[in-house]
């Protein structure tokens, strides 16, 4: 058995506790010294080869800084990487394949862009060595006898080229000056960045600056760029954030090309629908989140993707999540939320900056999650925000308001108060709440970030803390705006299940605007499709049965949909597959009947 002491510098601040960690350790009272303190931070360090792995300092360190697991003991032989003492430690490497993408499922902190970075030659691995890094040749003798011995031989010494897309492209900006054009000019290798801005609908804003680039247009952007380069390897981390559907399948498109021609690629997705629609293989990474990571062997996309949900791998007998997930096979009947109207409005229309939004009257029901699925640019948002204006005036019936929660879409802050303090203020007692702690606190993981101030937290923590504390309101009228973005898996689904158990426990209501089509699958009751042309006009229908509203929305995109019975998640059937051309036949694009699937 090997033990893993992880400590987390962030969460660790030795100026304002006691060092508990030190006071308590047995071993430290026997003065056995299996704590010391770094003498330029005052932080500490814990020897694991002396540790006994009690567990005290865990439960007494007042931040939660610490971490310790006890792991098998031939699994030490396939470290391939740890930040430092007392760091993350990542074990075993996915190995790519030419001509295929190689897809990366796992939740958010298990290693998935340390992976890429080492196959893209930006990080040497050290082999859990931390006092000498090894050389490329160690390195190359380490992987003898599989794939990636051949594979980082050619990396090291040139004879392989790989193009990174990163994960932030939000950060593109502060390294990257120029117009669009200008930039993708410079970088195209291959005489293809005009034809791939076609493609990806982005030849409108070529002669726009990076700086003022929207986030889904960034991401294209890196896209075409990574693209454009002339590579034996391309690797593309988180390719959908900020896309919305039509962006998504275009951009899958795009990169399965690569491997047609060749190419070996690499992509580490949240998207489960899109991972499954671009890969070939798939490689599952598990363990616990910021304190070590492990690669499973490669699977084929349906087996191990369900592998993943089950969260059991029956060829290495690990389970790495309690219960399975799950989805519903089949839509529920419009029938079931027909219950009290919590809100109805009639046929409007907005007008903003040059864009036009009509919106058909409808109504949503007490118990009702409606969906929202359309375009980047087509007025979602703009819908949401015109639902606050309706629903804060007194109803008809009662001079009583609805009470509204809403989580918008864009999420910055500036503010220095911490996590703690910021939803102390906006939910009150709920906070030391039982139902909070585990509903709330624990899927989302946030009692690691109380202590954090809003401005040091990333786009994910971000999110976690704002779905948080937009759930956790009492309220009539729930409006979500991109809820999933930035989250992984097991996070969207906790979200999925936790929107549904409120609206249905509470009598409420909510709008949730989606981009991830097994989320609103799993979450909406109705669909809103929204149609039009992108930043000129948009035209929002009522309320739709899910199959009804899957139907046109799919149909629009001409891609259809297929259930996977062990599971009942939605996958996009392949363009010009048997089974598209057939539901396509039968105008089916979401949903076959009973009787077509016996």
């Amino acid at each position: 058995m090997v033990r893993i002491a992880v400590i987390d510098r962030d969460l660790c601040k030795p100026k304002d506790c006691r060092s508990e960690c030190y006071r308590f350790c047995p071993l430290i009272k026997n003065k056995v010294q299996v704590i010391e303190f770094q003498e330029d931070t005052g932080k500490p360090i814990i020897k694991e080869n002396l540790c006994v792995g009690c567990g005290i300092c865990v439960k007494k360190c007042p931040f939660s800084a610490i971490t310790i697991v006890n792991l098998p003991e031939e699994l030490e032989r396939e470290c391939v990487h740890r930040y430092g003492p007392n760091g993350f430690k990542l074990y075993r490497l996915p190995p790519p394949r030419q001509g295929q993408v190689l897809g990366l499922i796992g939740p958010n902190g298990t290693g998935k862009t340390t992976i890429l970075r080492i196959l893209a030659g930006e990080l040497t691995p050290n082999l859990g060595f931390i006092d000498k890094l090894p050389s490329k040749d160690d390195i190359i003798k380490f992987f003898a006898g599989s794939e990636l011995q051949g594979y980082f031989k050619d990396l090291y010494y040139g004879k392989k080229r790989v193009v990174h897309k990163i994960q932030y492209v939000d950060k593109i900006p502060k390294y990257v000056k120029g117009d669009v054009e200008e930039v993708l000019t410079k970088v195209d290798e291959r005489g293809l960045w005009r034809d791939l801005a076609k493609e990806l609908d982005i030849l409108s804003v070529t002669d726009r600056s990076i700086a003022l680039l929207s986030g889904g247009e960034l991401q294209r952007v890196a896209i075409i760029a990574a693209i454009c380069r002339d590579a034996d390897v391309y690797i593309f981390d988180e390719p959908a954030s900020y896309l919305d559907v039509t962006q998504r399948l275009k951009v899958s498109r795009v990169i399965r090309s690569l491997a047609q021609a060749g190419k070996t690629v690499i992509v580490a997705e949240h998207d489960l629908a899109i991972l499954d629609y671009i890969s070939d293989r798939v490689c599952i990474m598990y363990g616990k989140p910021g304190v070590y990571g492990i690669t499973s062997q490669p699977y084929g996309v349906r087996v191990g993707v369900n592998i993943y949900l089950d969260g059991y791998i029956p060829s290495e007998n690990i389970r790495f999540r309690e219960e399975p997930i799950r989805f519903r096979l089949k839509p529920q009947p419009s029938e079931a939320v027909l219950t009290e109207v919590v809100l109805s409005w009639q046929d409007f229309t907005v007008s903003l900056n040059g864009f036009t939004l009509s919106v058909s009257a409808g109504r949503i029901h007490k118990g009702e999650v409606v969906g929202v699925l359309g375009p980047n640019g087509i007025g979602k948002t703009t819908f949401v925000r015109s639902l606050l204006d309706i629903a804060s005036k007194p109803k008809e019936m009662d001079d009583a308001k609805l009470k509204l929660s809403y989580k918008p879409q864009y999420l910055t802050s500036e503010s220095e108060e911490t996590v703690y303090e910021y939803l102390e203020k906006n939910i009150g007692g709920r906070l030391h709440s039982t139902w909070f702690k585990h509903e709330v606190a624990r899927p989302f993981m946030l009692e690691p970030l109380y202590d954090r101030s809003l401005k040091s937290l990333s786009g994910g923590e971000l999110q976690r803390v704002s779905i948080a504390c937009a759930l956790s309101r009492d309220a009539d009228l729930y409006l979500l705006d991109e809820p999933s973005a930035y989250l992984d898996v097991e996070q969207r689904v906790a979200m999925a299940k936790l929107v549904r158990r409120i609206v249905e426990e509470k009598e409420a209501a909510a709008f949730v605007v989606e981009h991830d089509l097994m989320v609103m699958d799993a979450i909406a009751d109705s669909i809103m499709v929204f149609e039009g042309e992108p930043g000129v006009r948009g035209y929002a229908s009522e309320p739709l049965d899910l199959r009804s509203g899957f139907n046109k929305f799919l149909k629009n995109l001409d891609v259809t949909f297929r259930r996977d019975l062990h599971s009942g998640r939605v996958r996009i059937n392949k363009p010009d597959s048997y089974l598209h051309r057939k539901q396509r036949s039968m105008g089916e694009y979401y949903y076959i009947p009973e009787r077509e699937e016996e």
